[in-house]
């Protein structure tokens, strides 16, 4: 990302159409690794394209009152906003009143079918809503490690701890969100 980003962000936000622009390039390069690398995990699929969830990501992000302080801590708030559009996608895909029950097609090779996976979503994000209430670094970890694609190491400079002590919190995290999935029956 350029080194002048955050003051062309900020820029962005009061209104700088011409900053909006140069902000999202400096930062597509980020949100396209983060996004590929959560949209991989996924199914393959027709419905929810990488582009797609890059821009929802981006505009949430300009849009939003939280500064980054860093490129690690910028890389945080993106998996957070990306776990957002795809529970809130997740969601919208599940409301048979507005047709969600319809799958479209698509010949995009970047898309994922998020409508086979909506119960799955839903129920990781309601376990990690339950986390985030228990201990909410935990939560943070697995936003940005599951969400986000981020290493340990970058994970552990956004919150400022050591790696070793995300290992152990990646560890817990996982374990607690295993009995939660299993015991609401999600694989």
């Amino acid at each position: 990302m350029v080194a002048d980003f955050w003051a062309t962000l900020t820029a962005s936000r009061r209104g700088d159409s011409v900053a909006f622009s140069r902000a999202y390039e400096a930062a597509y390069d980020e949100l396209k690794r983060l996004a590929r690398g959560q949209l991989r995990r996924l199914r393959p699929g027709q419905t929810l394209t990488t582009t797609a969830l890059v821009h929802e990501a981006f505009v949430k992000l300009a849009q939003g009152d939280v500064e980054a302080q860093d490129r690690v801590h910028f890389l945080s708030l993106a998996a957070r906003a990306m776990r957002q559009i795809l529970v809130d996608y997740a969601r919208q895909r599940g409301a048979k009143k507005r047709g969600g029950d319809r799958r479209p097609s698509s010949l995009d090779p970047d898309a994922i079918a998020v409508a086979a996976l909506t119960g799955e979503l839903l129920d990781i994000d309601e376990a990690l809503t339950r986390l985030e209430s228990l201990d909410e670094r935990l939560a943070r970890i697995v936003e940005c490690r599951f969400f986000g694609g981020m290493t340990e190491e970058e994970v552990a400079e956004a919150l400022g701890v050591t790696a070793r002590t995300v290992r152990r919190d990646w560890q817990k995290a996982r374990a607690f969100l295993y009995r939660e999935l299993a015991r609401a029956g999600s694989s």
